[in-house]
């Protein structure tokens, strides 16, 4: 499906689809966004490069998974972006790539699914006068995806604050297990916010002049594109390393309660190991065991059980073992 927003040189927007092309050509000024929407079919491949889209740049965007990027060629600007397709409260990810093709009076974004970043532009370019500026509405979309992502990583900065409290509580396991998934998710996330904050630094040091040059222009537009992606990486990197102090922590707390637990089993033992000695040393049926026909036996043994026990005790809680 192919979708077209055209602004004519006397400021008059027109949609429709590919037919806009040919006004746009034949008139000198105006300024057209081209939505794609689809794989790259042979058709699509014509139509991009009759703007002069680099090949190695449409090989790339036809791919299904390719490492996010920014290139600068002579004819236009390429942005290939790892957008949004769902994104739920638990961080569960499932992206979709969106490539941007910059000219200096033209945008293509082409995406296989339906994009809510470029249904959000637009719906509302034609009010905001979007199309004025390609560079600026190129960077709109980032912004746009960029905020949705922030959303709910700030979602998830609570859930895992709530975790944190039932790791000391009786659903100890269920929160255990939520944290380690988090963990995974947001190692998913980091690596994507890593290209982008890339990306967005490399538009904002003027590596791609169709975007914007220098301190003017789109500057403004840049700069707060590399602040929400700045803030996104640090912000993933630190909620990762958060999830995996309270697992690490959790264990280790596990450990300790596991290890007092076996201390009070071994002083236990310890206590009855020489008990059960002496019980087991008069337990023998021998004839000739001295002790076997005393009066008052059965009463010393005990007496020295009861002994054997109380030293250990004292023993015990002398080298602070109790």
């Amino acid at each position: 499906m192919i979708r077209a927003l055209l602004l004519s040189a006397d400021g008059n927007y027109s949609e429709g689809d590919e037919q806009l092309l040919s006004p746009w050509r034949e008139q000198p000024g105006g300024t057209l966004w081209l939505d794609i929407q689809g794989e790259i079919t042979p058709d699509i491949r014509l139509l991009l490069q009759s703007f002069e889209c680099n090949e190695l740049a449409i090989n790339d965007a036809s791919r299904t998974r390719h490492p996010p990027k920014v290139e600068s060629f002579d004819k236009n600007g390429f942005i290939l972006f790892r957008g949004i397709s769902e994104l739920d409260d638990a961080l569960t990810h499932v992206p979709q790539q969106l490539a941007i093709w910059v000219g200096s009076n033209y945008l293509i974004t082409l995406h296989r699914g339906h994009s809510v970043s470029v249904e959000q532009l637009l719906g509302q370019a034609v009010a905001d006068n979007l199309l004025q500026s390609p560079a600026v509405l190129a960077l709109s979309l980032l912004h746009y995806a960029a905020g949705r992502y922030l959303a709910k990583l700030m979602a998830a900065e609570e859930r895992i604050g709530d975790l944190e409290d039932q790791l000391l509580g009786e659903r100890s396991n269920e929160a255990l297990k939520e944290l380690v998934a988090y963990r995974t998710r947001l190692r998913k996330l980091r690596r994507i916010f890593n290209y982008h904050q890339r990306i967005a630094e490399t538009i904002l040091n003027d590596s791609c002049p169709f975007l914007g040059v220098g301190e003017s222009g789109s500057y403004h537009e840049r700069r707060d594109l590399y602040d929400r992606f700045e803030r996104l990486s640090s912000l993933c990197s630190l909620y990762y390393e958060l999830c995996g102090d309270l697992v690490d922590g959790y264990i280790s707390l596990s450990s300790h309660q596991l290890n007092n637990t076996m201390k009070i089993l071994t002083i236990i033992t310890a206590i009855f190991v020489p008990i059960t000695f002496i019980a087991g040393l008069y337990g023998m049926n021998f004839d000739n065991m001295p002790e076997l026909h005393h009066e008052y036996g059965y009463f010393f043994v005990l007496g020295i059980i009861l002994a054997v026990a109380v030293a250990m005790v004292v023993l015990f809680k002398k080298i602070r073992w109790l």
